[in-house]
């Protein structure tokens, strides 16, 4: 019981800070959710458009922009990075995986530009922010956050409905019969790239603004991140409802999960750097059981069946 009360005591301090830097992972894990589920596409774009986005934003914004507009311009720029990934696949006939480690790869460069050649750096004008941290903050982060979350689910429930989202969907799901139908299948596979590196730079920039910082590793692992809240996000409302809002929703509580566990590494005094492992351990199990369980459930069938013959 001590341990707990112990636990609870020290979480009810971190608790705002999980729940800021959740939604914000959260919603670079939508960007992930759109390319591996909806496309079925592993894009590795996102470790570098992540920081893409940081760099676009604190640089326009150190430049006397609003901070809205320095949003749009990082979103823009993440999109700008789907759309290479997007023609490099579809152009050039690299393969999806591929494709988008030589754009992570180009954006390494690209950011250290954008950044001056700096490895790191930071900034203080926290007033004229959106996000900050707990410590700093000055107006709600928290109902920032959830705003901008509300507005992501919205557009893209709605996007998704239209003809051109369902084409998407429908690429997918199966190109093959989707080029039969008559769906430029490139298009679509272009279009969704864009739209989930677009994602996840706005990601980037509201984690500049949180962090107070901008580093050229802060997207390091930000696939894995990703995945994590994807795949425990669907663990959670798979039960409850199949809809495309609550799953969603579903990845935004994945995210916030993830940074739950994060601080109980922290807590147990345990190497930060192993949550890395953590997160691909969690994926790995909650791929892996669903197979293992139909595998499973198929022997089992067909034993019965030899039985009762």
């Amino acid at each position: 019981m001590e341990f707990f009360s112990e636990f609870f005591s020290y979480l009810g301090g971190t608790a705002p800070s999980i729940a800021a830097q959740g939604m914000i992972w959260g919603i670079m894990a939508i960007g992930v959710f759109i390319t591996f589920r909806i496309l079925d596409i592993a894009d590795l774009t996102v470790d570098g458009s992540i920081v893409t986005g940081a760099a676009v934003c604190i640089v326009a914004f150190q430049s006397g922009m609003n901070i809205w507009v320095a949003i749009l311009l990082a979103t823009l720029a993440g999109m700008l990075c789907g759309l290479v990934t997007g023609l490099l696949h579809t152009a050039l006939g690299i393969p999806p995986i591929l494709a988008g480690i030589l754009t992570q790869q180009s954006l390494w460069t690209v950011n250290l530009m954008l950044a001056g050649s700096s490895l790191s750096f930071t900034f203080f004008e926290q007033d004229q922010l959106l996000v900050v941290p707990l410590e700093e903050r000055i107006g709600n982060t928290d109902l920032v956050l959830v705003g901008l979350v509300a507005v992501v689910i919205a557009v893209l429930y709605w996007f998704f409905g239209t003809e051109l989202g369902a084409s998407l969907r429908a690429t997918g799901n199966n190109p093959n019969m989707s080029r039969a139908q008559g769906i430029n299948t490139s298009f679509a596979k272009v279009l969704g790239l864009v739209i989930s590196n677009g994602i996840v730079a706005l990601s980037g920039a509201l984690l500049v603004q949180y962090s107070n910082g901008y580093n050229i590793n802060m997207g390091r692992g930000a696939i894995v991140i990703g995945l994590a809240a994807v795949v425990v996000g669907e663990a959670i409302v798979s039960k409850i409802s199949s809809g495309f809002i609550p799953r969603l929703i579903g990845v935004i509580l994945g995210g916030i999960i993830y940074f739950l566990v994060y601080q109980l590494v922290l807590f147990f005094d345990i190497e930060a750097n192993l949550l890395k492992m953590l997160s691909a351990a969690i994926i790995a199990v909650f791929l892996g059981v669903p197979y293992l369980k139909k595998r499973y459930g198929k022997k089992k069938a067909k034993k019965e069946v030899k039985t009762n013959a």
